[in-house]
């Protein structure tokens, strides 16, 4: 296929978290928010006045330092952020939003707040508190915790406008953004899709990762571009699957899978788009916060939530996914140490074969894919499983 137009300037944006846009947006007098988490909505961080940035560690190689305050048995990912943390990679941060979800990522926010390591002295770090259910009280607990913590410090800290109009405007960014991700996304259903999971991964970083108001023309040209981009007459896969998961922001990873003859036409993952670039949809009368805070509760299928109807649902989206993508079979990445995730992946393994019949390859790998080749070798094992049953099955 054509090479698109934008994809290494994209590919530069990710190299570093303090990327081109984020320096312009920072020149132009906005405020750079951080987060991890999709349980801290990114259309709050985006109001008038303030970007948010989802927080990577690109290219990091060893959190030796970081290991030493939080030591070898969490997961790399929050190692790495606090590495990348110690470097001096996030002082462009004038404010952390966090999350009491995923412990590793808390304990590294919590090290922000109380070790000074970030060189900004304005610079500000404030929790929430997640719900683990999604009743009318959770919903009510989880928007209050939004107004006080996250709407209360923005205006109060750093002055941000944070009324129903100024939330509305941030809302109708976010759903631009939003519909523009999931047409580009939507290439992947084709026969053969005229988008690799690889780009549509870099693309869905790039919006997580820049100021929303700098990249949206981008993601429009690229949108655009889209509608006229032939396939190749020979299709470069050998099958199709859904990549879910937990932390993954490594185009890479996708890369590397699809090397192996599998083109990922799905990314239900953390940092993924399926459920973070959903539509917010505000009732007539209804508060803007209070439809924010119920979309984000009731968009997630994060395996914190673990009373069983949900656990059962999350596993019927998973086929939903592969029947919606046209996809052949599943392959469910956890990051080594991930608590939630590592259960997850286990129950999926049995459950998404011996319930849904659909071939599942499961990986536990960690934040810096340093294992490539033995990854290599799984991957390349799973798709001749997938070639072997399709031909069984006479497909």
């Amino acid at each position: 296929m054509k090479d698109l137009k934008h994809l290494i300037y994209f590919e530069d944006l990710l190299q570093e978290a303090n990327n081109k846009l984020v320096q312009q947006a920072k020149a132009e007098g906005k405020y750079a928010i951080g987060y991890t988490c999709f349980f801290m909505p990114e259309v709050l961080l985006d109001l008038p006045g303030c970007f948010s940035v989802r927080l990577r560690a690109p290219r990091c190689t060893s959190p030796d330092i970081a290991t030493y305050y939080m030591s070898a048995r969490v997961c790399h990912y929050g190692r790495s952020l606090f590495e990348r943390a110690l470097e001096g990679g996030y002082n462009f941060l004038d404010a952390q939003m966090a999350t009491e979800t995923c412990t590793v990522t808390c304990r590294f926010q919590e090290h922000l707040q109380r070790m000074d390591v970030i060189k900004n002295p304005n610079f500000f770090c404030e929790f929430i508190d997640v719900p683990f259910k999604k009743t009318e009280n959770s919903y009510v607990h989880y928007r209050e915790q939004l107004r006080a913590h996250v709407l209360g410090k923005l205006h109060e800290n750093l002055g941000i406008d944070v009324s129903d109009e100024a939330l509305m405007a941030a809302i109708e960014q976010q759903n631009e953004v939003s519909r523009l991700i999931n047409e580009i996304g939507d290439y992947r259903k084709l026969d053969n899709p005229t988008i690799t999971g690889y780009e549509f991964a870099v693309i869905q970083l790039v919006s997580l990762t820049c100021p929303k108001y700098l990249i949206l023309p981008y993601l429009r040209e690229t949108a655009e571009e889209l509608k006229t981009r032939e396939p190749d007459a020979k299709k470069e896969f050998r099958c199709k699957v859904v990549l879910a998961g937990s932390e993954n922001d490594d185009p890479d990873f996708t890369k590397l899978i699809e090397s192996c003859g599998a083109r990922v036409v799905c990314d239900r993952y953390c940092y993924g788009a399926v459920e973070s670039r959903q539509i917010i949809h505000v009732a007539e009368g209804q508060e803007p916060l209070d439809a924010i805070a119920r979309h984000y509760l009731d968009a997630s299928n994060c395996p914190r939530f673990m009373p069983q109807d949900v656990m059962r649902g999350r596993k019927k989206e998973l086929a939903r996914l592969v029947e919606e993508y046209n996809a052949d079979g599943l392959i469910v990445a956890s990051n080594k140490f991930c608590e939630y995730w590592s259960y997850e992946r286990v129950i999926d393994t049995i459950v998404m074969k011996r319930d849904f019949g659909i071939p599942v390859c499961s990986i536990e790998k960690e934040y810096i894919n340093a294992a490539s080749g033995q990854l290599r070798t799984r991957f390349q094992a799973f798709v001749e499983s997938v070639e072997i049953k399709k031909i069984q099955e006479g497909k």
